[in-house]
């Protein structure tokens, strides 16, 4: 964060300085929420959480060095005390960006957004000093904290924006204002609580209204392969930028193809020429993220050479996305299981079945260990149902349906595609599925693990490859 006095922190959020000896003192390292990550001349900011009141942790900021706290209440150390924090941080954030001067990015969609902003990061990274979101902290809290991470030297500020409702991304864009706004995709995530994908795409495209006009230098980047997306062209005065593999798309791809051991390759194009592109990620749905990534820097001067060199080498920044680990005795672990939805999840088994053509000639199998998907309302039976049906025509080895009625509801759909006997089981928690996996797991097997963050399936992974220690960064 740009060095700010305690005098300007208190006249920007709308605070008053408590315990302050001197209001001239500066902070000149990161704002944080978490006494634990404290740094010389943090801002530590107290939140009452469901759990933990950030209030009781003040005191301990301060000693840890922490130059204040932001505080709803006087906690006995030097605080700039405001009727609510999370508004403070945001007004906060809005400030110093727009002091920097910062090309702001951001990204929503119903999936792909963190693997797609990974990607950004590292092709910006290449060009020009970046900051992005860490993992998905993508709320009205993890997005102010990132943007507070800019400095003077920030060229490109890349911010995830997620959204559980209406007016949700109206509000983070008003936190960190966008110049360039990039929609990935309208699937079915959170559709329980949306209550149907048009309510999802009016909610995405949120986005796209905040853009300033293309006059004032404002771009809309939008997926020409999905018609809700394109169709937010008619709801922004930016320029649009269409990406994809339609022949229409600003930047596309053509020869689309799969290497043996999974990874997609392409002929990238753009305004600017031709490049090829063999990506690092493992799964075709990777494609579109990675074109997507390489419009968001055409916009901003990269050429078609810069941007495909950058791509080919990018990798996975988050944790349990589609990482992958190939053990000692050749068993291969694929820990998708941050989260879920049936657009990812579909885009999981395409990629393990890419993967398991090698594996198959090699004597391995490919096993399915799939968990609920979580937020899907009444259209949960059918989406459960369906993954289920879609492992079978995959020709996914063994499908492991891990928990309760959802997991039965994963069977059914594979009984209902056809599969019978032992190509797929239902088993009650992570600790079963495990115990399954290391009683029959073979050299060469290659293994999925997916699930809604909430069933926590990471554990079967990272007890397979002896990581238990791990925890989430949720």
């Amino acid at each position: 964060m740009i060095a700010l006095s305690l005098a300007e922190i208190a006249d920007i959020t709308g605070g008053r300085p408590h315990d302050i000896p001197d209001p001239s003192v500066r902070i000149t390292g990161p704002v944080v929420i978490d006494s634990r990550q404290v740094e010389p001349g943090s801002l530590f900011a107290a939140f009452d959480g469901e759990h933990v009141d950030g209030h009781d942790y003040a005191q301990r900021a301060v000693a840890a060095g922490a130059a204040a706290v932001l505080a709803a209440r006087p906690v006995g150390v030097p605080a700039v005390v405001v009727p609510d924090v999370e508004k403070a941080l945001g007004a906060l954030a809005r400030a110093v960006v727009g002091r920097l001067g910062t090309d702001v990015v951001a990204l929503t969609g119903s999936a792909g957004k963190t693997s797609t902003k990974d990607l950004i990061a590292q092709v910006l990274q290449a060009h020009a000093p970046t900051v992005w979101t860490p993992g998905s902290l993508n709320n009205e809290i993890g997005l102010p904290l990132t943007a507070l991470k800019a400095t003077a030297d920030t060229r490109h500020l890349v911010l995830e924006m997620g959204a559980r409702g209406i007016g949700h991304i109206a509000y983070l864009t008003g936190l960190t204002p966008p110049r360039i706004g990039l929609v990935l995709n309208v699937g079915t995530a959170h559709i329980g609580e949306f209550g149907g994908r048009e309510q999802i795409a009016q909610a995405k495209g949120e986005l796209v209204e905040a853009l300033p006009a293309e006059a004032e230098g404002g771009v809309a980047v939008l997926n020409a392969d999905d018609p809700l997306v394109r169709a937010m062209s008619a709801r922004t005065k930016a320029r649009t930028v269409l990406f994809g593999e339609a022949e229409d798309a600003d930047v596309r791809a053509t020869d689309v193809r799969m290497t043996p051991g999974g990874q997609p390759a392409f002929t990238l194009h753009t305004p600017t020429g031709c490049s090829d592109v063999t990506l690092r990620l493992y799964g075709e749905h990777h494609v579109s993220n990675a074109l997507a990534a390489a419009a968001v820097a055409h916009v901003l001067g990269m050429s078609s050479s810069e941007i495909a060199t950058a791509l080919s080498g990018a990798g996975t920044l988050s944790r349990w996305r589609m990482e992958v680990t190939e053990r000692a005795d050749g068993v291969t672990i694929v820990n998708d299981a941050y989260n879920a939805n049936p657009e990812s999840m579909r885009a999981a088994l395409r990629a393990l079945a890419a993967m398991g053509g090698a594996a198959r000639a090699n004597g391995g199998r490919t096993w399915a260990v799939l968990g609920r998907m979580a937020e899907l309302g009444d259209a949960s039976l059918a989406e459960h149902d369906a993954v289920g049906r879609l492992a079978v025509r995959l020709n996914v080895s063994k499908l492991v349906a891990v928990g309760g009625r959802e997991a039965s509801w994963l069977q059914l759909g594979a009984y209902n595609e056809g599969s019978w006997g032992e190509e797929s089981v239902v088993v009650s928690d992570a600790q079963a599925a495990v115990d399954l996996l290391r009683s029959e797991l073979r050299p060469g097997d290659v293994v999925l693990v997916k699930a809604s963050r909430s069933v926590g399936l990471e554990r079967v992974a990272l007890a397979l490859l002896e990581r238990e220690g791990e925890v989430a960064d949720r």
